[in-house]
């Protein structure tokens, strides 16, 4: 997660464009299941709500919402799970109910994001760790099924690089193939969040569909994802730190078509400081 919203207690969703949706595609990479699901379209106009829910503005098509929230009516929509860290606020039930999957260093103490204390890092370093994790998270991707949005896309995939070396690269990429045969198992198409220097094959391990990018302009990222994704790609820029005219961005013949412009905490349209724009 590269955002830090000061809403993100009441979560992130993303919503994905209705339509031309179609079902998995015949070729099915590693990692997903027979089951039907529709995946993320290659054409549409997204948005990011995820300060919270919202109605759409016109054109929009894709919208993303936390797995607490409920889908848009009529659009694509895309569920927010974090999938490698805890959220804020839910702690007290990881320790409860799975306090083997969260990571620990040597001293016994809980290993936090350092950019995000109040989130702490899940253990993916064992088959039976990441089977408590998975256990826990079945609970959030059921929701998102039940509910009716039609994909979900699981946060901090990166969380191996933010360890102090703690946890792995292939630990992470083993729970995310467990994690895409479970949203997969419920009717869902499962989006990679972030994470660029997984490139190809990362999507060939895991079995993601499409992937849902923060700044890929301004960090000059968004090569690597459609090398993996094609036009599955949604990308979200933010107007504090991006340092040319959204003008420019849209003039940019390499960039993902599916790229929107928002304000860093993702505030509803009630808000002074709520930015949206499209290209």
């Amino acid at each position: 997660m590269r955002t830090r919203s000061v809403l993100l207690t009441t979560a992130i969703a993303l919503v994905a464009v209705l339509g031309s949706a179609g079902c998995a595609e015949a070729a099915t990479p590693a990692g997903s299941t027979a089951s039907s699901y529709r995946n993320l379209p290659t054409s549409g106009r997204p948005d990011y709500q995820l300060g919270g829910g919202y109605t759409p503005p016109s054109g929009v098509t894709i919208v993303e919402r936390d797995s607490t929230d409920r889908p848009a009516a009529g659009k694509y929509s895309i569920c927010y799970v974090n999938g490698f860290q805890t959220q804020p606020g839910a702690l007290a039930g990881w320790e409860r109910r799975a306090p083997s999957a969260l990571l620990r260093d040597h001293s016994g103490e809980l290993v936090a994001d350092p950019g995000w204390p109040d989130e702490v890092l899940l253990d993916t370093r064992t088959a039976a760790k990441r089977a408590a994790i998975t256990k826990e998270l079945t609970k959030s991707v059921a929701r998102c099924a039940d509910r009716g949005f039609a994909a979900v896309e699981f946060d901090n995939l990166d969380s191996w690089t933010r360890s102090g070396k703690r946890l792995t690269r292939a630990g992470n990429l083993a729970l995310a193939a467990t994690l895409v045969r479970l949203g997969h198992d419920r009717g869902l198409a499962v989006g990679q969040k972030n994470t660029p220097q997984l490139g190809k094959a990362g999507r060939q391990s895991t079995g993601f569909d499409f992937v849902v990018a923060e700044e890929c302009v301004q960090y000059d990222e968004c090569s690597a994802y459609t090398a993996a994704y094609g036009k599955r790609v949604v990308d979200v820029e933010y107007a504090d730190t991006l340092d040319r005219s959204w003008a420019s961005v849209c003039r940019l013949r390499d960039r993902p078509a599916m790229t929107i412009l928002r304000d860093r905490d993702l505030v509803t349209p009630a808000s002074d400081e709520y930015v949206f724009e499209h290209c």
